[in-house]
């Protein structure tokens, strides 16, 4: 039994030593594990950019799931920003043509009934500037 192991052994060994030695073939050249799709740095981001985006793997590696989720919301979140900003540029430049349309003429007269409505609004102002109690007013430290 004895020789048995011994014997294993040597063989092991030696397989071990065989393949150190570069017998049995050789591994193919490694290549680079690297971003296929660099981001633009001439232009602001966009959805298509974070979707097109792989990250390499590193020897520890990451966990895919989380890092994918994460590039899902960041494209999701470009993608809302984009259109809200589109909607809103849309919504300045409609305003902006409307008021330039719609100018207001300086020298025609006022709103009529503007008289009536200062009659009900000029005692409300006036009640609320009344000066407080002479009671409710705070004390001075001596």
């Amino acid at each position: 039994m004895f020789w048995v192991i011994v014997v294993a052994m040597a063989v092991v060994v030696g397989g071990a030593a065989l393949v150190a030695l570069g017998g049995g073939g050789s591994m193919p050249e490694a290549v680079p594990d690297r971003i296929a799709a660099r981001l633009p740095r001439d232009r602001p981001l966009n959805k298509t950019d974070v979707d097109d985006l792989r990250l390499p793997m590193a020897v520890r590696g990451y966990r895919m799931d989380e890092v994918d989720d994460v590039l899902d919301r960041l494209g999701a979140e470009l993608a809302y920003r984009d259109s809200r900003i589109a909607e809103l540029e849309a919504d300045a430049h409609l305003r902006g043509a409307v008021e330039a349309t719609t100018a207001p003429d300086p020298a025609a007269e006022p709103l009529p009934g503007l008289e009536s409505f200062a009659q009900v609004v000029e005692p409300a102002v006036a009640l609320v500037k009344k000066p407080a109690p002479e009671d409710a007013k705070p004390v001075k430290d001596q």
